[in-house]
């Protein structure tokens, strides 16, 4: 497993060195056993009990890897937001730099994994109870502050009525705010597929082509 360490808030980076030191396979395990225990119940009602228990070691062991149940839940939604990453970077090669277009790809992306139970339930718990702390790890991953050298020169600016191209965060930004209450809502209501699509899509062409008139003084 890859080494992706994070701080969450300024705090210790976590997961602690002792869990990189494990064979990749009782990473991976005790991981799953994670995602198992938070895919059954929201982060505040999860037990290290449980997490222990599925990964077939000591409790004491727990605490070798992370400082708390926090640490590892944050640690799992990192992957997550990881793997968005990349898949964002992906896709804005794929549509020629194309800012909007992309992140309909990565939400249409996202919905096709939700399909998935496990994934559905994990992330349905995590976006029913998300707090600033979970939404500012989430949507690292589906904004370009974090990684805007590497894909500066991938977006098309010429689509977009920005002075600048550091502009183009605050777009990121806008429309990161825009997915993360698409989400909320598509496993708040329940919202099939299609129909979450076209919402979004409706609120993605809203901000393409502005909120007022062009001669709107």
């Amino acid at each position: 497993m890859t080494q992706c360490r994070l701080r969450v808030n300024g705090g210790e980076r976590l997961p602690k060195q002792t869990f990189f030191n494990l064979p990749e396979e009782k990473q991976e395990t005790l991981i799953q056993a994670a995602k198992n225990e938070f895919s059954r119940v929201p982060l505040n009602k999860a037990s290290i009990a449980n997490i222990v228990k599925n990964a077939h070691i000591p409790r004491g062991s727990f605490y070798q890897y992370f400082n708390d149940k926090e640490d590892a839940f944050f640690y799992l939604l990192e992957l997550e937001t990881k793997a968005n990453r990349e898949k964002f970077i992906s896709l804005l090669t794929q549509t020629e730099g194309d800012v909007a277009e992309t992140f309909i790809a990565l939400f249409k992306h996202m919905l096709i994994k939700f399909k998935d139970q496990e994934n559905r339930s994990f992330f349905k718990n995590t976006f029913l109870n998300m707090n600033h702390k979970i939404e500012h790890v989430f949507t690292e991953g589906i904004r370009v502050t974090e990684n805007f050298s590497e894909i500066s020169d991938i977006i098309d600016t010429q689509k977009l009525n920005i002075s600048h191209k550091q502009e183009v965060m605050y777009i990121a930004k806008i429309i990161g705010v825009v997915t993360v209450h698409n989400l909320i809502q598509n496993f708040a209501k329940e919202i099939p597929l299609d129909e979450a699509v076209r919402n979004y899509e409706l609120e993605i062409n809203l901000l393409k082509r502005g909120l007022y008139h062009k001669e709107q003084k």
